[in-house]
């Protein structure tokens, strides 16, 4: 009883409070902006998303110390899908229905955002989606801040063929077996196709998520690799299981200089666990790399590491920043902006407001959002593995470029919309 009475004594006060306008915690707690954070703290995709989760938490951080969105404190809804696909589904539904989330940044696999599309199409909620995919989406209600094939898978395949990247002329296309990888192989094998390189030429093999002995797949690619012609692997392997992938590649001692292995979805987050010198010179494309110098990343670098220690993160011994974290702050952050320019945080008018919305980024660029097709126009960086698990740029894109989510090289797309249909 007596804590009911100081509860009834509180909210008179608050009120009273607010009344005279005064800012007081029982005041702003009920007139919060809810944000989802949709990402796998359990199970196989852990490695990757956990920091995502903390990324977004971080950013939101930021934005309440400089005084919220809309004159509102962000309340965060962190919610645990545990690297199963239906259950991100049931998991969106919940933010969206019961905790009244005004956007949801969250998903890594293309199979989980696969799952949550049409919760967040039938009741119209926000998706910031960031990371590297296999395009062949547009969907109203998803910004993509991570790349489209255009933006990485392409431009590392044409950098292995280039003389700088070994003149490559036979390709092993790894991955693991869903439909990021199937789908961005499918772009591969015909942009390869395009180039000359004949079926003969391309080996494609995938394993499941959580796959963890890659001793016969490395023979194979030894044998495949010592038939004459200079051989690369193209790995989208996801997940933990690229902690084996590596570990067998060193133990088969496959060095960078006779089959370079260029990764779309390892960064120094997945490379922590490996003991990284005998990768060094193996490759990875990404739209940023931790090791990029320039004052923003600097920026970048000391508040993620300030906030990983603040909140004693596993990684705060060894805080690293990698590509889907910065699509994570980038997405949060341009989503506070569009909120502020639409004096709203409904859907509909916040979707208006991206458009173009721009946003001075860790990689060194502006990133900026595409005034129609909902993704962001991106600089694209290959990075050699150093043996320190950081990434050494090798090449890079003079500046951003433009998504294509539809593929040129997918039979059709050519009359496909570069902006999502109307419904």
């Amino acid at each position: 009883m007596q804590s009911r009475r100081s509860f009834i004594k509180v909210s008179a006060l608050s009120a009273a409070m607010a009344m005279a306008g005064f800012a007081s915690f029982g005041a702003y707690a009920a007139d919060t902006i809810k944000v989802g954070v949709l990402h796998s703290l359990s199970g196989t995709m852990a490695i990757s998303e956990t920091v995502l989760k903390d990324t977004a938490l971080m950013a939101i951080d930021e934005i309440n110390a400089k005084g919220g969105v809309l004159g509102k404190k962000l309340e965060p809804v962190v919610v645990d899908p545990a690297s199963n696909w239906p259950l991100f589904a049931e998991k969106a539904r919940q933010l969206i229905s019961k905790d009244k989330v005004a956007v949801t940044f969250g998903c890594w696999t293309s199979v989980s955002r696969k799952s949550v599309l049409p919760v967040f199409e039938e009741l119209n909620g926000l998706l910031f989606y960031p990371v590297q995919y296999e395009g062949e989406e547009l969907s109203k209600n998803v910004f993509y801040t991570g790349a489209a094939p255009n933006q990485q898978a392409i431009p590392a395949v044409e950098y292995l063929m280039s003389k700088d990247g070994g003149s490559a002329k036979r390709f092993v296309l790894l991955g693991t077996d869903y439909v990021y990888p199937r789908t961005t192989n499918k772009i591969l094998r015909a942009f390869l196709k395009s180039k000359g390189v004949a079926d003969a030429d391309i080996m494609e093999e995938y394993t499941p998520f959580g796959h963890s002995d890659y001793q016969t797949i490395i023979a194979k690619i030894k044998k495949f690799a010592s038939e004459g012609k200079k051989t690369a692997v193209v790995s989208t392997i996801n997940g933990d299981s690229n902690v084996p992938f590596y570990k067998e590649l060193g133990n088969q001692g496959i060095k960078a200089t006779d089959v370079p292995v260029v990764a779309f979805s390892v960064g120094e987050e997945e490379l922590r666990g490996v003991d990284t010198k005998p990768l060094v010179g193996h490759l990875a494309a990404w739209n940023y790399f931790m090791s990029v110098k320039n004052p923003t990343n600097t920026a970048f670098i000391k508040q993620w590491s300030d906030y990983a220690k603040k909140m004693k993160l596993p990684s705060a011994d060894k805080p690293l920043t990698n590509d889907p974290m910065e699509a994570t702050y980038i997405g949060i952050h341009m989503w506070a902006q569009a909120v502020e320019k639409a004096k709203s945080t409904d859907t509909d008018k916040v979707i208006a407001a991206m458009a173009g919305q721009k946003f001075k980024a860790p990689s060194g660029f502006v990133a900026e959002m595409d005034a129609k097709n909902h993704h962001l126009h991106k600089p694209v960086f290959i990075g050699e593995v150093k043996a320190d698990g950081q990434f050494k740029v090798v090449w890079k894109t003079p500046g951003p470029i433009k998504a294509q989510p539809w593929s040129p090289f997918i039979e059709g797309n050519d009359k496909k919309k570069d902006e999502p249909e109307k419904k």
